[in-house]
């Protein structure tokens, strides 16, 4: 097995990536409310949702949950710029941050990604929690340009 290479870590990289691993923490739990809020909701209007295996195909199969993927592909993209062996910049954890505040927030997005978060931010008190932290973290760093 190959061993991943170390990044040296200094105080100025610390520096950047620590909003970047605390907007990470919070996607993650915000899009975790998601899959909950969406999960009782398909349950409640389509149907029981029998394993885990079965939620995890309805996931990446069924066009009912399709509308949770630039969600899933923001986490990604922030674990990717996470991993990277190249030190992190600046505008490098700019330009998620401003990808993040594009699509969590209403007044900025169109389409059906945002119409669905609004319902689930009107319906599920937890995902307005998490929403809230992710809020908070995408207003941690410098201000965005």
């Amino acid at each position: 097995m190959e061993k991943k290479e170390s990044r040296l870590s200094t105080p100025e990289q610390d520096a950047i990536r620590k909003p970047l691993l605390e907007l990470h923490s919070a996607l993650l739990k915000l899009h975790k409310a998601l899959l909950d809020s969406e999960k009782i909701v398909y349950e409640k209007n389509i149907g029981p949702i029998q394993s885990p295996n079965h939620f995890f195909q309805l996931l990446t199969n069924d066009p009912y949950f399709a509308w949770l993927r630039p969600i899933s592909q923001l986490i990604v993209a922030v674990d990717e710029t996470l991993d990277e062996k190249e030190p992190l910049t600046s505008d490098s954890v700019d330009f998620l941050m401003r990808q993040a505040v594009f699509l969590l927030v209403p007044a900025q997005s169109t389409g059906e990604f945002a119409e669905r978060y609004v319902v689930a931010l009107q319906r599920d008190p937890r995902v307005i929690l998490a929403h809230a932290q992710v809020a908070k973290h995408i207003g941690s760093g410098k201000p965005l340009t």
